[in-house]
């Protein structure tokens, strides 16, 4: 007699448990284990993790495989995921007591790629943490974004091996350990610069450099026109006049170059004015010259006499005695 049979599905409950199991022996031989840790309902918060997952989720290819991979993912049985460039190494919990591992491989942005998206950025990046948080123009994440042109790659681009017995060309494992890196980006942006072999500074740098040169050459050109126009007279001490000539006025300028300078009139001596006259401000008060009247004649001194050191004695009276 013949029956169906198939084997009992575990429950979320039991497959947390086995993958806890198999986290803390992971962990006594190597320290260095990294899990991915979903917290809430959604698996990517920030703008490169949201961007990676939908990247995967909008291609065909991968629309009916890649959703096996979140209850994985969500329920904690990536046990170790590590980014290098162009390559993605993980650990996944399955059905076996021992974790399958899984190898993604990605191939690194064109270098065409890589230049038109550099160029497009000039001057519209302030700063690396701008570009790591996301806040840049909607525009920017459109050319992100971009399907074949962008930094995101398409699934030509992806390769991948996991050592599951499924026959899958993307087994559930591969799936979990894809969203994973949607997971990790969250935690470090910069990764995602490492698996597409490129280097991030270069974007800031070609960004920021451009903008500076930019203001650098709108600030050279002001301050050499107000050299010109306004600071040489307080740099050399002479008065410069930048108006038209009135005497040439009308003339050709080869007139106007021949044109002799007119004689100088002849100077009309100017009388020294006193020093008083020449005071500015108040007018000077009036000064009253009255006569000398020359002084009496010394009265002779009458001599004083010289009273006795009783007489001299300072303070109170002596005293009366009685005989």
């Amino acid at each position: 007699m013949f029956y169906n049979w198939y084997p009992r599905r575990e429950t979320v409950t039991e497959k947390k448990a086995k993958a806890a199991v198999a986290l803390a022996k992971l962990k006594k031989k190597d320290p260095s284990i990294a899990p991915v840790i979903i917290q809430g309902r959604k698996l990517a918060r920030t703008w490169w993790g949201e961007a990676w997952i939908s990247n995967l989720e909008r291609y065909a290819d991968y629309v009916n495989r890649i959703d096996r991979g979140r209850s994985y993912v969500r329920n904690g049985m990536v046990l170790d995921l590590k980014v290098a460039p162009g390559q993605v190494d993980a650990l996944v919990q399955g059905s076996s007591s021992k974790p399958y591992s899984v190898k993604i491989q990605i191939k690194p942005l064109s270098s065409n790629n890589w230049k038109s998206i550099t160029s497009a950025c000039e001057g519209r990046i302030e700063s690396l943490q701008e570009l790591m948080e996301g806040k840049f123009p909607k525009t920017m994440g459109e050319l992100f974004t971009a399907l074949g042109t962008g930094l995101f790659p398409a699934p030509k681009e992806i390769t991948f091996e996991c050592s599951c017995p499924d026959w899958a060309s993307m087994c559930k494992h591969v799936a979990a350990a894809l969203y994973g890196v949607g997971a990790r980006l969250d935690d470090d942006p910069t990764l995602f610069f490492v698996l597409r072999n490129i280097k991030v500074e270069e974007l800031i740098s070609h960004a920021i450099g451009q903008k500076t040169e930019t203001w650098l050459g709108k600030s050279d050109k002001k301050s050499r026109r107000s050299l010109k126009e306004e600071d040489l007279s307080g740099l050399f001490g002479i008065d410069v006049d930048t108006g038209p000539d009135e005497r040439g006025k009308g003339l050709p300028e080869a007139g106007r170059k021949a044109m002799p300078a007119p004689a100088a009139a002849a100077a009309t001596p100017v009388p020294a004015t006193p020093a008083a006259a020449r005071r500015r401000g108040r007018p000077p008060k009036k000064i009253v010259i009255e006569p000398v009247v020359p002084a009496p004649a010394a009265v002779a001194a009458t001599p004083v006499p010289v009273a006795p050191a009783a007489a001299r004695r300072r303070g109170r009276p002596p005293k009366k005695i009685l005989d």
